[in-house]
């Protein structure tokens, strides 16, 4: 049997999981992700349209998640002095670099769609 090694010394594990940590908590539930995928795909959006293109998020959900993404400094809020007021929500150059990782997401989940769907695919083949 192979003896598989860990690449990383201990403590750089230790410090490469505690950031792990910090990423999931902060990217943590469903509409996150989805929000820096229309702003980094489609650009910078109105409330109402990114409410619009997000499949069941709320106003109140979507309010919160953009508040602590802006927080994080991952988007930018401007308000535009129109009437009635516009309020719009783009990626901020350093949001921009999760995007990358994003897009990786949704090939792997494409991928992984595709997987599961087969009709080759049996339990004892995984």
């Amino acid at each position: 049997m192979k003896t598989i090694t860990n690449p990383y010394p201990e403590c750089d594990y230790t410090r490469k999981t505690r950031a792990l940590s910090d990423a999931v908590e902060l990217l943590q539930g469903k509409w996150k992700v989805m929000i820096i995928a229309v702003l980094g795909c489609r650009g910078r959006k109105r409330f109402s349209d990114l409410q619009q293109e997000i499949t069941g998020i709320g106003a109140k959900m979507l309010t919160r998640e953009l508040q602590t993404l802006e927080m994080n400094q991952l988007i930018k809020r401007t308000v535009c002095s129109t009437k009635p007021v516009t309020v719009r929500y783009e990626m901020t150059p350093y949001g921009q670099t999760l995007l990358k990782i994003v897009l990786e997401l949704m090939d792997w989940g494409i991928a992984h769609r595709k997987h599961i769907m087969s009709p080759t695919l049996s339990v004892n083949s995984l």
